[in-house]
């Protein structure tokens, strides 16, 4: 099994429902994303996936988010812009292009750092 890792940041803001503490009122991060996709072969170039590629794909997600109050962005309006949450919502939004690849690739987890010492995990 191949693994191909790419990793993008952006800055948001955010207010956590059910939640009491400081972070239930708006505050903000510069989020880190890592997105790990793996596979069993690699193309005729000798690569899982173009990292250009990938990187790609953050980006389509980032620039829905990128500088911008996660309450008022679906599903967050709705579902709690929690670390975990996001994490998934990448997962979600890259599944289907990134299955589509040349050769196809799975993502194999996404982490989401909201401090350089604080992050969650999501893996399907």
């Amino acid at each position: 099994m191949f693994e191909v890792s790419v990793e993008q940041s952006f800055a948001a803001a955010h207010a956590l429902r059910n939640y009491k503490g400081a972070c239930e009122n708006l505050h903000g991060h510069n989020f880190k994303v890592l997105v790990t996709v793996e596979g069993p072969k690699l193309d005729d170039a000798g690569m899982l996936v173009d990292f250009l590629d990938v990187k790609a794909s953050m980006q389509n997600v980032i620039l829905a988010l990128d500088h911008r109050f996660l309450n008022e962005i679906p599903p967050f309006d709705v579902l709690n812009p929690s670390a975990e949450n996001i994490a998934e919502y990448f997962y979600q939004q890259m599944s289907p292009g990134l299955a589509a690849a040349p050769v196809p690739v799975r993502i194999r987890e996404v982490k989401v750092w909201e401090t350089d010492i604080q992050s969650a995990t999501y893996r399907p």
